[in-house]
């Protein structure tokens, strides 16, 4: 028989199963998620940015800066990572930071995997919005990918442009069985059906009424009388 898997084992393999999925989640992160794109409010105009080294109103340096790599406060020494070494000392502050990111002018935390890695992966390298043509050096909101086109938008364009973006489905007035025209339409699942195919075994049709949608069994309606979409 197999020996039986202790506590100590299967916390092990579940942290393992915990670390394997965090990498893996960490290349496929959100850009609204990622740090250097983070929401920051100045400590002294209180005025709400993007995560930044400078504050974009009033150019003041922040007194708890975000790493833009790996979104960390504090630096608590549990790894020899650091260039700059601080044993058995909590860094916070400039003693935390490393360097300012060329892209997203936010904070590098002084880790050596984060100042080797991240000039390289940061998501806002050719960060322009598509229709006011500015850069992160040139507004102070934070950056959005469009859901349509995945071009990048600032945070004043975001919503009418992704407004404008969408594409809806095209307007079809076939059977969704045959290729004929659907004289019955369905509001509710938005099909149109023929006259042959509206019977079915399962709903019946009560005298009077228009013929029940064989997929829901909402009542349908004539396809001329409605604009389906």
């Amino acid at each position: 028989m197999p020996k039986k898997k202790t506590g100590a084992r299967k916390k092990a393999e579940n942290r393992r199963e915990r670390e394997k999925q965090l990498r893996a989640s960490r290349s496929t992160i959100d850009l609204a998620k990622h740090p250097c794109n983070a929401s920051m409010e100045c400590d002294k105009c209180q005025r709400r940015q993007k995560n930044r080294a400078f504050c974009y109103f009033c150019n003041s340096v922040q007194k708890l800066p975000i790493c833009a790599q790996c979104g960390k406060t504090k630096c608590m020494m549990k790894s020899s990572d650091c260039v700059i070494k601080h044993a058995g000392v909590y860094s916070t502050g400039l003693a935390m930071v490393g360097a300012i990111c060329d892209f997203c002018e936010a904070w590098v935390c002084h880790g050596r995997k984060c100042l080797s890695t991240h000039a390289c992966a940061c998501p806002l390298t050719d960060a322009e919005c598509v229709e006011c043509e500015r850069g992160v050096w040139d507004h102070g909101g934070r950056i959005f990918s469009c859901s349509f086109c995945h071009n990048f938008l600032c945070e004043d364009d975001q919503f009418e442009h992704q407004a404008s973006c969408q594409v809806l489905e095209a307007e079809t007035f076939k059977c969704v069985s045959c290729n004929r025209l659907g004289q019955h339409s369905c509001l509710r699942c938005k099909a149109c059906f023929c006259d042959d195919h509206t019977r079915s075994k399962v709903f019946k049709q009560e005298k009077g009424k228009q013929p029940p949608c064989p997929k829901c069994g909402h009542e349908t309606q004539e396809t001329k009388d409605l604009s389906m979409s």
